[in-house]
C-alpha cells in the first residue's frame, strides 16, 4: 500500500486531496468512495481484502481517492449553484492530476482505469467514465443512482447538465464519444433487489445505453441483496473476475 497527497483547487479554497495505491501491477481501477467517505474507506469496510488475491497476483492494480460528496451533494449548506460547479472542479481534478500520476506509474496497455463505487460512488464512478470514455476503460458500478437532480431543488444550469448521466447520455449523438462508447468491453451495472436498494436506478441507465446501442452488463441480484457492504464485497471481485482471467 502506497499513499500520496495531491491538490484540489475549490473555489476560494486548496484542498489537499490524498490518495492511495495497492499493487503493482495489472488493469487499473480507480475508486471512488460512497456518501461522504474518504479515500480509505474501501480499506476499512474489507473491499480492499476482497480484491486482495488479483491485486497479489499482479491482475489489478487499485488506487482509491476522495470524495467530493461531503462538500458538494451532501452539503445542504451548500448553494446547489455551488454544487453542481464542484462536480464539474472534481472532474478536472480526476483528469488532470489523478489520471496523469496513474498513466506516469503504469504500462500503455493498462493507463486507463476502470472506474468502480457503490452507492453514492457508483454514480460518480458511471459519471466520470461515461463524460471521459477515451481516457478510461470502464465502469463497475454498484448499487447507484444516476440522477442528481433531487441533491438539487430545482436548480439546473449547464454543470448540472453534464454531471447527470441520464441526461447527457439520453442526448448523446456525438461522432467522437458515442462510437468510442459503442466499442466498450467492460461497462457492468449492479443492484440487489433487497432493503435500500432501487434496481429501477440501475434499470433505467442500463435502458438508456440500450437506445444508444452502448454494449453493458445490467446485473441485478436477487431480492436478498441488500445496499450493503457484504455484498459489495462480492460484487466487484465478481466483475473483475470476468474482466481479467
Amino acid at each position: 500500500m502506497e499513499r500520496r497527497t495531491t491538490s484540489w483547487f475549490s473555489p476560494n479554497l486548496q484542498m489537499e486531496m490524498p490518495l492511495v495505491g495497492y499493487g503493482q501491477a495489472g488493469q487499473t481501477l480507480l475508486m471512488l468512495p460512497t456518501a461522504a467517505a474518504d479515500y480509505l474507506e474501501y480499506e476499512r469496510f474489507y473491499l480492499v481484502d476482497a480484491i486482495k488475491p488479483f491485486v497479489e497476483q499482479g491482475k489489478i492494480r487499485a488506487y482509491s481517492i476522495n470524495s467530493v460528496n461531503r462538500w458538494s451533494l451532501l452539503n445542504e449548506q451548500m448553494p446547489s449553484q455551488l454544487k453542481a460547479e464542484l462536480l464539474s472542479r472534481y472532474d478536472r481534478y480526476i483528469t488532470e492530476e489523478v489520471l496523469p500520476l496513474i498513466r506516469n506509474e503504469n504500462e500503455k496497455k493498462f493507463a486507463r482505469p476502470i472506474t468502480t463505487g457503490a452507492s453514492l460512488g457508483a454514480y460518480l464512478a458511471a459519471n466520470e467514465y461515461f463524460k471521459h470514455p477515451d481516457l478510461f476503460r470502464g465502469v463497475i458500478a454498484m448499487s447507484g443512482s444516476y440522477d442528481i437532480r433531487n441533491f438539487l431543488n430545482g436548480h439546473y444550469d449547464d454543470n448540472v447538465y453534464f454531471n447527470n448521466p441520464v441526461d447527457y447520455l439520453s442526448n448523446l449523438n456525438d461522432d467522437h464519444y458515442l462510437p468510442i462508447l459503442r466499442q466498450a468491453d467492460s461497462i457492468y451495472i449492479l443492484s440487489g433487489q433487497g432493503s435500500y436498494e432501487d434496481p429501477g436506478r440501475s434499470q433505467q441507465l442500463s435502458d438508456i445505453l440500450n437506445s444508444k446501442g452502448i454494449p453493458h452488463h445490467l446485473d441485478l441480484w436477487g431480492a436478498d441483496v441488500n445496499h450493503d457492504w457484504p455484498w459489495w464485497r462480492k460484487m466487484l471481485p465478481h466483475v473483475l473476475g470476468l474482466i481479467v482471467r
